[in-house]
């Protein structure tokens, strides 16, 4: 008798049924593995300078040392900065990062569906905001810094105008690319413009908007960051400078690592929010 004889419907399913376990634990494997493999390529890197460095192959002085960075972040922590705390610090330019960032995305998301549902917009605006795009942003810092004072509103602009294109141009073209057949059941259930924007259209746009959220956070921190470099009372971006007046290396790259702690724990919780949103979307399909 041939082994198609042999196959039976239930002896598909005890296949099935013994392959599918496996499938998480492959995926819990290789996810353990991938983690270990970064710690790894972090660790070797992390020595590696460390062992350069004090064997004076690289400058010290000029590139510092982990060692040198952990204590610099140490003494911040348990002494505080030249300028107060450090969560004092951390949380000056996270509170112009996010208060810039809300700014950029709520502009952005208004603006580019507006500009994707309404085409005459689209057409008078359109050149603008291409000419305003092409400027390098980071020069307008110190404009703002002019206009605003030293204040929190500088940096929070510089902020705005780096975070607002990348999420026009998400919402824009996803406004562009909705369904038209959803659309048009839509407008043949009686739903009017207004109620097509807000049920269809912006439900449909949710992912193009999320996907630049994940880069216009760290934007925005660019934005806090250099406005502060320039001129500040408080602020990362102030140590930053501070540490470049004295040549403190260490306390350049220790500001550098808490940024980038910022920026990851900020991910993160985008991560989780978007994956809340769209746990109706199969796993493999999104980001």
């Amino acid at each position: 008798m041939s082994p198609e004889v042999l196959s039976t419907p239930a002896a598909d399913l005890a296949v099935t049924g013994d392959r599918s376990p496996s499938r998480p634990r492959a995926a819990r494997r290789r996810k353990a593995v991938v983690t270990t493999t970064r710690v790894l390529v972090l660790i070797a890197v992390l020595g590696l300078w460390e062992v350069l460095s004090r064997a004076r192959i690289i400058d010290p002085f000029n590139f510092s040392m982990p060692s040198q960075i952990w204590d610099q972040i140490w003494t911040w922590v348990t002494h505080g900065t030249a300028l107060g705390s450090l969560g004092e610090q951390i949380w000056y330019t996270l509170y112009e990062a996010l208060l810039g960032w809300v700014c950029g995305v709520v502009a952005g998301v208004v603006l580019g569906i507006a500009l994707g549902r309404v085409r005459f917009l689209a057409d008078v605006l359109g050149p603008y905001i291409k000419v305003l795009n092409s400027i390098p942003r980071i020069v307008l810092a110190p404009i703002f810094v002019i206009w605003f004072g030293l204040g929190p509103a500088s940096k929070v602009a510089s902020a705005v105008v780096l975070v607002f294109f990348p999420v026009f141009f998400n919402a824009f073209q996803g406004a562009r690319e909705v369904d038209r057949n959803l659309v048009a059941n839509a407008r043949i259930l009686g739903a009017s413009d207004r109620r097509v924007t807000l049920q269809v259209v912006i439900p449909s746009a949710t992912s193009w908007i999320f996907t630049s959220l994940h880069v216009s956070f760290g934007f925005a921190l660019i934005g806090a960051i250099v406005g502060e470099y320039i001129g500040a009372t408080r602020g990362i971006g102030l140590l930053v400078a501070q540490s470049q007046g004295t040549f403190n290396a260490a306390g350049v790259y220790a500001a550098m690592v808490i940024l980038a702690a910022v920026a990851l724990i900020a991910e993160g919780l985008l991560t989780y929010a978007e994956r809340r949103i769209f746990r109706w979307r199969p796993a493999g399909s999104g980001q």
